[in-house]
């Protein structure tokens, strides 16, 4: 099936360190920052817990961190 691009704008707040990480990384790359966080949500493992584990509807991710 072939869909157009659903868009969700989303603001995130980064620490000076975290902003200068990623600067520093697409400037490496050649790629931009768009591209780069949305491989990164891409490439989320979710596991769904099951219902005796859960207290409301949590999802466990894990981030990848840009090194």
């Amino acid at each position: 099936m072939n869909k157009k691009w659903a868009v969700k704008r989303i603001t995130i707040n980064l620490a000076s360190a975290e902003s200068e990480k990623l600067e520093k990384y697409c400037e490496s790359t050649g790629r931009p920052a768009t591209d780069v966080i949305r491989e990164l949500i891409r490439s989320l493992s979710i596991t769904e817990f099951s219902a005796s584990e859960q207290t409301t509807s949590t999802l466990k991710c894990d981030v990848p961190i840009l090194k």
